[in-house]
């Protein structure tokens, strides 16, 4: 009879410790005795212990053994190696949502970081920044083209370089208070510097700027590198100055002209703030503004671009693209088109390469994604991905809710993302809000469905504001009359779209959503509106007719 007492890596709870034991105990011969609370596995084997045997064993539940210094005699106390040890690739909205939670749960937690900044896209070259553009570019345009009668209106040039600096200020206020604050204070976090690279499935190797290389064996590892702007294969594109949105966020000036490839929300928002900001803009367009829409919003929110003077170019593809002399020259379909400036903003694509993913077995799909299960794990046992890394929407808070959840399974929980239903926005003027399904998506699931569309001119707060520019649009199934979808083009319609996402979630009617008390006078109420359409004619109401 072989004995020998083993350390078992990965516990975080009771639970995990009687899965060792009931992992163990089912092979042949082998009699187990896990204890939790000193991290052990007292394990008696008839003819010798096969060790490896034993790791193949437990490696897809995700625990492993390890040699103790000489065996200890049964019922020896066998001191704490430190606790669970989690490594986190990234440092952006995922990376921190989990390693705040993996803290919380006592886990030692190392986010390892490549760039110069922390924080991710969203803080330092995403929502934050641009978001401070918007409404920059939307007050300088309320100021000339609002449609109040004895208020003076009025377009003076923007001091961009004083609009850059507080932009800055803003974004850096926020990393240090939301980002680096939180590593200061928390010693159970730990920054490291450098490139992270899959030696094995339980070791990276992350190499810092003088070529120096630090190795970690951690229990468990998120994969939370995020995205980076993906560059068509446009002839000549690669040899100019052009944009990213990064650049076009912290440029010094603003040119007289800008030329935007793409029609996603980031071109879409950025091509209309620089047009507030009195630039001359054109976009082009591979086929229509959000094609992955329904088709009603894209059309709608390019007739308010063309009323602000954006010539919007549909169905209309970059062949080559030069720069000379100052000026961007494209070549396409429709023409050639010049600009002191080019934005290419073309969708994002996962920063999975030189992660040495094949190495460990981790699936990734055609554009490199990293594929995942709703509880966030990979294809590898203890490795996890989450954010515009993984296969999952390329939203922040999907990613600080992935995280969050990721953290929660690292640590021994059972937690779940449910991502069926996820509300969306795009910000710009009107700004593009939806959720669960279209009529079109229904259709495609094979959900017949019963659609109203409500015009913003039957709103009254739209009338009080002067700007029924938009409409809100609601899917039901049809029979059920269940709330299945909602798509709302309105200002502001982001602040709206909580509402039907809440009345999805909860499987309510279009007839319960119509009875529900709604404050009057708010856009929301379009949301009761365009139910009630379901089965009146809301022109004939009075205004605040329930």
């Amino acid at each position: 009879m072989t004995s020998r007492t083993l350390r078992v890596t990965g516990m975080t709870c009771e639970h995990c410790a009687r899965t060792v034991e009931k992992t163990l105990n089912g092979l042949p011969g082998v009699k187990a005795n896990v204890a939790y609370d000193r991290e052990t596995a007292q394990i008696d084997g008839g003819d010798g212990l096969d060790l490896a045997a034993l790791r193949v064993a437990l490696a897809p539940h995700g625990y492993g053994l390890e040699t103790l210094a000489g065996d200890a005699p049964r019922g020896a106390a066998i001191p704490h190696g430190g606790g669970l040890h989690i490594a986190i690739i990234g440092s952006g909205g995922a990376a921190f949502a989990a390693a705040i939670r993996a803290a919380e749960a006592g886990a030692r937690v190392s986010m390892i970081e490549r760039g110069e900044v922390i924080g991710g896209t969203c803080v330092n070259v995403g929502c934050v920044p641009s978001k401070i553009t918007l409404r920059a570019a939307e007050i300088r345009h309320e100021r000339g083209h609002h449609p109040f009668e004895g208020i003076a209106r009025s377009e003076e040039a923007v001091d961009r370089r004083a609009l850059l600096a507080q932009l800055r200020g803003r974004v850096e206020e926020l990393r240090g208070a939301k980002y680096q604050k939180i590593i200061d204070d928390n010693p159970r976090i730990a920054l490291l510097r450098g490139d992270a690279r899959f030696e094995d499935a339980r070791t990276l190797a992350i190499t810092d700027r003088t070529g120096e290389v630090t190795r970690l064996t951690p229990d468990r590892i998120l994969i939370a590198t995020g995205a980076a702007p993906m560059i068509p294969p446009v002839p000549g594109l690669a040899d100019t100055p052009y944009w990213t949105s990064t650049e076009a966020l912290f440029a010094d000036e603003l040119p007289a002209r800008l030329a935007v490839i793409g029609s996603s929300f980031v071109a879409l928002e950025l091509a209309q703030a620089y047009r507030r900001l009195g630039v001359d803009v054109t976009v082009l367009a591979r086929s229509t503004l959000l094609t992955r829409d329904d088709p009603e919003l894209g059309a709608a929110l390019q007739q308010a671009f063309e009323v602000e003077g954006i010539r919007v170019l549909g169905e209309t593809e970059a062949h080559h693209a030069a720069y000379q002399d100052g000026r961007f020259i494209v070549n396409t379909n429709a023409g050639q088109i010049e600009a002191e400036r080019l934005l290419v903003a073309t969708g994002r694509r996962p920063n999975t390469e030189g992660l040495g993913l094949d190495a460990v077995g981790i699936k990734t799909n055609r554009a490199g994604a990293i594929v995942i299960d709703d509880h966030l794990r990979t294809s590898a046992a203890n490795i996890y991905a989450a954010g515009d890394c993984s296969t999952m929407p390329q939203l922040v808070y999907v990613a600080a809710a992935a995280g969050t959840r990721a953290a929660i399974n690292m640590t021994g929980g059972d937690a779940s993302l449910d991502l069926s239903m996820v509300p969306a926005v795009i910000f710009t003027d009107p700004s593009v809000a939806t959720v669960g399904l279209d009529e079109g998506q229904a259709r495609t699931a094979g959900i017949e469905t019963i659609a109203r569309r409500l015009d913003l001119e039957n709103v009254p707060r739209a009338l009080a504001n002067f700007d029924t520019r938009g409409f809100v649009k609601l899917v039901a199934e049809a029979g059920s009359n269940r709330l299945i979808g909602a798509q709302i083009l309105a200002h502001n319609a982001g602040e709206m779209i909580q509402t039907a996402a809440l009345a999805i979630r909860h499987r309510m009617t279009v007839q319960e959503l119509g009875d529900t008390l709604f404050p009057y006078l708010v856009m929301n109420e379009g949301i009761k509106l365009a139910a009630q359409t379901f089965t009146k004619d809301v022109k004939q109401l009075s205004c605040c007719a329930g």
